[in-house]
């Protein structure tokens, strides 16, 4: 249990809400220059990989290796094909954007949207030359660790997306950071926007049909029949039950290809979180 919760405070991806000190930020700053100094003069950093400062808004992991891992996920897992139309369901700065931009071809096409300005931003600035479309959207969501400020809600949020628009649909760390309304409606548009046969790829924190979840994660009636793992900041990390995410799966036409149990709850899981490929059945 220790170990589990020195991961939530270390890692994005159990969503560390200190907030570090005006001489933190200082320091922090100088290290990520030197270390873009770095990655330039040693070519590791190519038109697509941001510089850290950015990198950093999706986790501690190394960009450009999580990107190049996830790709074969989509290939294996997925069957993603390179004239699939994408949609990136929080694409935050372009993590899987990058691998997908050399892997699409016509007529495929590639659509993202995440909750961070910034984010969006330096992605429409840097994938103007991609041998398809590459576009971005701002999504400008309140969530409480990610866009506290923000104007709209998740859970009545409408993807800016036609119906049947996409084969592939990816969603890498979204809901583990959506509390129930938000993660049912993202559920729901994602199948909405799938055209017949298209994918979903998802990754959750899923909790057996137990009494109690596991650690790190907690179970509060206000936040059922998700278990968070801070209370007093909910959205830094979700887990749900695997039967109620099956259940809402069937519900907006979806059903499972493959399931991937993820480390933290067992060494021997492909990612970290657990891996869920949905297919939209017609």
């Amino acid at each position: 249990m220790l170990r589990a919760l020195r991961g939530m405070a270390e890692s994005k991806q159990f969503g560390s809400t200190r907030q570090p000190g005006m001489l933190e930020r200082a320091a922090l700053s100088l290290r990520l220059r030197a270390a873009d100094l770095t990655d330039t003069l040693t070519g590791r950093r190519d038109r697509l990989t941001p510089p850290r400062r950015l990198a950093q808004q999706v986790g501690d992991s190394d960009f450009r290796e999580t990107g190049e891992r996830f790709l074969g996920l989509f290939e294996t897992l997925g069957d993603l094909q390179p004239t699939d139309r994408v949609l990136d369901i929080g694409c935050g700065v372009g993590r899987m954007a990058r691998t997908l931009a050399r892997t699409l071809q016509p007529p495929g096409s590639y659509d993202g949207f995440d909750i961070s300005a910034i984010g969006i931003d330096w992605c429409r600035a840097h994938y103007r030359d991609t041998p398809v479309p590459f576009r971005f959207a701002h999504a400008d969501l309140r969530n409480e660790i990610y866009n506290p400020d923000g104007h709209q809600d998740a859970g009545t949020y409408t993807f800016p997306y036609a119906a049947d628009s996409y084969d592939f649909a990816l969603a890498t760390s979204v809901f583990t950071h959506l509390l129930p309304d938000a993660a049912e409606r993202y559920l729901a548009e994602s199948a909405r926007v799938l055209s017949p046969g298209g994918r979903l790829f998802s990754t959750w924190f899923l909790l057996d049909d137990e009494a109690e979840p596991r650690p790190p994660f907690t179970r509060e009636d206000r936040w059922r029949p998700a278990a968070v793992a801070q209370p007093d900041a909910p959205e830094a990390a979700v887990a749900y039950p695997e039967s109620w995410l099956r259940e809402r799966l069937q519900r907006n036409g979806l059903t499972i290809d493959t399931t991937h149990h993820g480390s933290w709850r067992s060494a021997a899981g492909t990612t970290l979180q657990d891996v869920i490929v949905a297919r939209r059945e017609h």
